[in-house]
């Protein structure tokens, strides 16, 4: 019987996936999203969820709780006086993942992890509204080329 199989071992041993879960909680908290292989954001998703969790609770054992597993403490910092409160009235489900491309080196199949209602704008592309690259869109508003009138 397979009782007791919670978790993803990663093919890492156990304090190497420990200090990779705890640098990915970490990037996630302060950037707000992170592109990691599709394992891995599913084996980060409940750990950065209990976090999160934690911090609804803004007590002093959450917070030393927080600072033994996150590295920074500016990132606590920030879990608990914004993150925290954004999710306040939310039960669960802070994260979501977005399979995003393969990854030419060895096509494992790349996801972009990220908080939901994220006050951070979403990445620019590289093409504007109108189709236009940002050099061309410069161009035709006349912003960016100095033309000489002599």
């Amino acid at each position: 019987m397979r009782h007791g199989h919670g978790y993803r071992k990663l093919n890492r041993s156990v304090a190497h996936r420990r200090a990779l879960l705890r640098n990915m909680v970490t990037s996630l908290i302060k950037h707000e999203r992170c592109e990691t292989t599709v394992a891995k954001a599913k084996a980060l998703r409940p750990v950065v969820e209990k976090y999160i969790t934690l911090a609804k609770n803004d007590t002093l054992s959450a917070r030393r709780r927080a600072y033994d597993y996150l590295f920074d403490k500016s990132v606590v910092k920030k879990l608990f006086e914004e993150i925290g409160p954004r999710y306040q009235d939310r039960d669960g489900g802070y994260t979501r993942i977005v399979r995003s491309r393969i990854r030419p080196g060895d096509s494992a199949e790349m996801a972009v992890i990220e908080l939901v209602d994220s006050v951070k704008q979403p990445r620019r592309t590289k093409k504007s509204a109108d189709g236009a690259t940002g050099s061309e869109a410069k161009s035709e508003s006349g912003e960016g080329e100095q033309t000489s009138t002599a």
